[in-house]
């Protein structure tokens, strides 16, 4: 009976070990879709939030408001990512009042525009441009 006592010991130590661990690295389609969103942001983003996504991009001086610190989203009230309010912000469906009027590119727009109008297929392909945007910008969260 003690060896049983030990062996169940041995185990839930084994497993409090295996929890305390950090998480997995991501998976290669993770990586795969966080490095396209980095390209998007590189294109899209990083000259008014800066390469490194803390709000000093070449465009930021001549800009009434200070892009923000996108390395800083989880700092909101409840201290997770706003992933969805991210996307509809990128997307247009969310108005930025630091953005002033709508003379701010909708990158929502511009991705369908480029995919080739407003069909299904262009809408699914700027989800999509979209969707790895987002996704980049929760991984660089600090």
């Amino acid at each position: 009976m003690a060896s049983i006592t030990f062996k169940a010991a041995v185990i839930i130590l084994g497993l409090i070990f295996l929890l305390a661990l950090p998480p997995p690295l991501a998976t290669a389609q993770e990586a795969e879709v966080i490095a396209g969103g980095e390209l998007e942001y590189q294109n899209a983003c990083a000259v008014c939030h800066g390469g490194d996504a803390r709000g000093n991009g070449i465009m930021s001086p001549y800009l009434t408001v200070k892009p923000a610190n996108l390395r800083r989203l989880t700092l909101t009230p409840g201290g997770s990512f706003p992933f969805w309010q991210v996307y509809r912000k990128i997307d247009g469906q969310l108005e930025i009042r630091s953005h002033g009027t709508r003379d701010m590119p909708i990158w929502g727009d511009r991705f369908r525009a480029q995919a080739g109008g407003d069909g299904k297929s262009a809408r699914t392909q700027a989800a999509g441009r979209i969707l790895s945007l987002v996704f980049y910008l929760q991984h660089l969260q600090e």
